[in-house]
């Protein structure tokens, strides 16, 4: 059965509140740390994070086509409150009545989308980066099967073509689970979905 309105920003605001969650935990020592997003540190990450929570409240109100509201913050020296902040700006955007009929211009998938679909990309985006910042500080991200069944629901729709995952595009190519991985939950089958490998980012004792 197809998600409500209702139903489908309520599991994005979930998802979005476990992302400020876990950044929040993140200490003075941590910013600097590798995260799972190749090349980039947990600050660059978070840095990232918040100009897309910016880019995608604008894509809301008609505005997403100007790139200066995708730009990454110039000031990173405390990622944890700018990303709060984009959050709320986001979940205030989303929670506007009739937001899934309003097309969403997305330059960085390349053009324009139906609210529905777009808001199901933030929600995939932020159980995906809910738990990129988790596993970089090797904590376990708290999310509800009902989120991870819909970011599932959303990862599986992704074009797996190699032609279109890797460096300058959205996601990193698919990585196959292991025999020993088959079988294993929707956050895991998501994260490989969209170029992560789970097992290399242990919970810390």
């Amino acid at each position: 059965m197809a998600l409500s309105e209702a139903d489908l920003v309520e599991l994005d605001r979930i998802a979005v509140c476990e992302a400020v969650r876990v950044v929040d935990l993140a200490g003075e020592d941590d910013w600097e740390r590798d995260s799972p997003c190749a090349g980039w540190t947990l600050r660059r990450l978070v840095a990232h994070m918040t100009a897309q929570h910016h880019g995608f409240a604008a894509a809301a109100r008609g505005e997403g086509q100007d790139a200066a509201h995708w730009r990454e913050p110039r000031d990173t020296r405390d990622p944890a409150k700018a990303h709060g902040a984009a959050a709320a700006a986001v979940l205030d955007a989303f929670a506007e009545p009739g937001v899934l009929d309003v097309e969403f211009a997305l330059p960085e998938l390349g053009g324009g989308f139906p609210g529905r679909r777009a808001v199901g990309f933030h929600l995939v985006d932020y159980v995906t980066h809910a738990w990129d910042v988790a596993a970089t500080l090797g904590l376990r991200v708290r999310l509800p099967e009902d989120v991870l069944g819909a970011a599932l629901a959303v990862a599986r729709r992704v074009p797996a073509d190699p032609a279109l995952r890797g460096p300058g595009f959205a996601f990193a190519p698919v990585v196959r689970a292991s025999e020993e991985a088959a079988g294993a939950g929707p956050l895991e089958e998501t994260l490989r979905l969209l170029g992560r490998r789970p097992e290399q980012w242990p919970l810390r004792e």
